[in-house]
Order: C-alpha cells, then sequence, then structure tokens
C-alpha cells in the first residue's frame, strides 16, 4: 500500500536538515524498493521546511519503523509528522 509521509521542519533548524541530509539521502537509497517519489517543502524564498515522501510498505507498522529511524527524526528535525495511506488515481 502507498503511504504518504508528510514532515514539518522545527522552526529555526535548516541547519539540522542541512547537517543530517547526506545521512537522510543514504538511507532513502536503503530502502529503493519502497520508495515512489520524495523531495522537500520550500519556503517563499526556497528555503527546505518539510520533506513530503510516498512510500510503498505491507503495513502501517512499516512505515512508522521506516520514520522512526530516519537520519533527520533521530536528529529532532520535524515538529509533526504525518503518515497517510494513499491510492494513486490519476494518471493510470
Amino acid at each position: 500500500m502507498l503511504y504518504v509521509i508528510d514532515c514539518t521542519d522545527k522552526v529555526g533548524h535548516l541547519q539540522t536538515r542541512l547537517d543530517n541530509r547526506d545521512a537522510h539521502l543514504n538511507y532513502l537509497t536503503s530502502f529503493s524498493e519502497q520508495l515512489v517519489m520524495a523531495g522537500p517543502f520550500l519556503s517563499e524564498t526556497g528555503d527546505m521546511i518539510g520533506s513530503m515522501l510516498i512510500m510503498d510498505f505491507n503495513t502501517l507498522q512499516d512505515v512508522e519503523s521506516f520514520c522512526t529511524h530516519d537520519p533527520y527524526q533521530l536528529a529532532g528535525l520535524f515538529s509533526e509528522v504525518a503518515i497517510r495511506p494513499w491510492r494513486k488515481t490519476v494518471p493510470n
């Protein structure tokens, strides 16, 4: 099942994101089979302020485990993480 993972950075934590970006991207690489797409949310000035990932996991517990071990989460970057089941409809 597809899940959207919507992460909001804590205000003023851009340096935390930058310091952990390589570890986060390497972590995502280890889930290449499950990764559909991912990228940062941007502020109006172009700064990264959050993340959105679409991942394919068998269970909600698998998604939660993935999120718990993400280097960004371990570094305390996020103020909020929302996980939502998702169905792709368009385009077919």
